[in-house]
């Protein structure tokens, strides 16, 4: 497995090497030290979820106050996804700017997002299935949600087709909204929470 950090610092690919033969495929999806390793501090998986979605079905963005926080590693196990990181940390070097990714079920690849990151994805066939592995439980008082069709940032979903948006998304805020409101998490604190979780697990 290899660790990749993207663009956007607190961000990484991760790849995995297959082995094939006559039956089909394998590969080692999470390696919680090679991972640890890349991050900085060891991640230690609270949830796992899975959804699937229609071809043209837009999730997120989500996104989960800090603290608590919720890093998440992302990995479409059917059908195809195209995946979208936003750093929603107010202060960041690169707030407001996103990550975009390909994932398939033929890529063996997953994406760390780390805490203070929105993500949301497109569901480019029927059927995508999306595995989320969770660093914490799901704190609906604590989740957030911005909408995906922001035009600040402007995500290049590329669509020919109306999307298909749950209704809560339609009215979701803008990220000047989410600013004004005060419910974006801050550069200060993120990194702050990443140093306790660094300290805690004996980092280096």
């Amino acid at each position: 497995m290899k660790v990749q950090e993207r663009s956007l610092p607190g961000v990484f690919l991760v790849s995995a090497e297959r082995h094939e033969d006559v039956r089909g495929h394998f590969y080692e999806a999470f390696r919680r030290d090679v991972l640890a390793e890349a991050v900085g501090h060891p991640v230690v998986i609270e949830q796992t979820n899975c959804s699937v979605t229609r071809r043209g079905g837009i999730r997120g963005i989500h996104s989960t106050n800090v603290p608590p926080g919720q890093a998440k590693i992302v990995t479409c196990v059917r059908g195809a996804v195209l995946d979208m990181v936003v750093d929603l940390r107010v202060g960041s070097p690169t707030f407001g700017a996103y990550e975009v990714a390909w994932l398939d079920a033929d890529s063996s690849s997953s994406l760390y997002i780390s805490e203070g990151f929105g993500h949301a994805f497109l569901s480019l066939v029927d059927n995508s299935c999306v595995f989320y592995q969770c660093s914490a439980s799901y704190m609906p008082d604590q989740e957030f949600i911005i909408t995906p069709f922001d035009k600040r940032i402007n995500l290049p979903w590329g669509l020919v087709e109306e999307a298909i948006v749950a209704e809560k998304y339609k009215s979701a805020p803008t990220l000047d909204e989410a600013i004004e409101r005060g419910i974006l998490p801050t550069y200060e604190e993120c990194m702050a929470f990443r140093e306790t979780l660094r300290n805690a697990h004996g980092a280096k």
